[in-house]
């Protein structure tokens, strides 16, 4: 999908000039810099800064971009922490930004993070290896409550409850510590019928457990609007999510930002009032069958994409009406 991403953020990257030259990007997601490299190389004048909470990550993208020198700068960071990021750079603005959620291709093939659950690996994963609790913790020290909530809400998991009871069942004999436990739980738990229709029993569960250990909902909720305001006027925030949870978050996070706030029947806009950004997409794009093809993780993928059209529009205050009135 690097190449979608490209065509939608391009048109910010190289406005004033077609090598991008003093056009910055924030890869928020860095991963392997599979993105960053392909911006790198197809615009010669881009700046980039990545940002990744896994260190593993960055020193894979470091090896792999070293190549571009000094137009890249490495964080490591959640993306959350976007402004932070941003500030200590020296970034008053930048001209795009790149999210591409979830969990990524290289820590799904890293069996002993314990993302993946077609093999038996530790209930680790964090994507920051060295910072918070574990899935096992999860596991092992939530309440019944929490964890059906947890599987409901993040995993929307019909049989939350179910899965819960088992857990806390189980657990009392034995602290669970691997992934293939858990499985077994849950092949035991699901009903047969839900096994055969649903996909692999285990997929939402550990889509919850993953979600909760990194707090993912919480940061997504915070980097979108971080996001926005870190952008100049023509630049771009694209995202890819990779199920619903993330785009609902999304979604609703770029309507506010386009919505004009002006009381419907007046003449023109109310200071303040009007939308600072655009959406370049028009609902949630997919990827295509080709694309499938050549990358099944591709197939759950939502792209967003949204321009600012304004700077921040300073409102009028009650003295300023007042003198106005006079």
């Amino acid at each position: 999908m690097a190449e979608r991403m490209f065509e939608l953020l391009e048109p910010a990257l190289t406005r004033h000039d077609p090598n991008a030259a003093g056009a910055v990007l924030i890869d928020g997601t860095l991963g392997a810099g599979g993105h960053a490299e392909y911006f790198l190389q197809r615009l010669p004048g881009l700046q980039l800064h990545g940002i990744d909470r896994d260190e593993n990550a960055l020193e894979l993208s470091r090896e792999r971009l070293a190549p571009f020198g000094d137009r890249v700068h490495l964080h490591h960071a959640r993306y959350d922490q976007i402004a932070e990021v941003a500030e200590t750079a020296g970034l008053t603005g930048v001209d795009g930004v790149l999210l591409d959620l979830g969990v990524s291709s290289m820590q799904l093939d890293q069996p002993e993070r314990g993302f993946a659950y077609a093999v038996d690996a530790p209930l680790d994963m964090r994507m920051d290896s060295q910072e918070g609790m574990t899935a096992a913790d999860v596991l092992n020290t939530y309440d019944h409550g929490a964890l059906a909530r947890i599987l409901s809400e993040y995993g929307e998991e019909r049989f939350a409850g179910k899965i819960a009871s088992a857990v806390v069942r189980e657990r009392e004999i034995e602290p669970f510590t691997t992934s293939g436990r858990l499985v077994e739980l849950l092949y035991a738990t699901i009903p047969a019928a839900t096994r055969r229709t649903g996909g692999h029993p285990a997929k939402r569960t550990f889509q919850a457990l993953r979600i909760e250990v990194n707090r993912e909902l919480d940061s997504l909720r915070a980097v979108v609007p971080a996001s926005l305001e870190l952008l100049t006027v023509g630049g771009r925030l694209a995202v890819m999510s990779y199920q619903s949870l993330e785009d609902r978050i999304v979604k609703r996070d770029f309507a506010q930002a386009v919505r004009n706030t002006t009381p419907a029947g007046l003449p023109m806009d109310l200071p303040g009032t009007a939308a600072r950004f655009s959406l370049v997409t028009r609902g949630a794009e997919q990827a295509d069958a080709r694309q499938r093809e050549l990358n099944p993780r591709s197939a759950p993928v939502r792209i967003r994409a949204i321009e600012r059209i304004a700077p921040e529009q300073p409102t009028t205050d009650h003295h300023d009406t007042e003198r106005t009135r006079r």
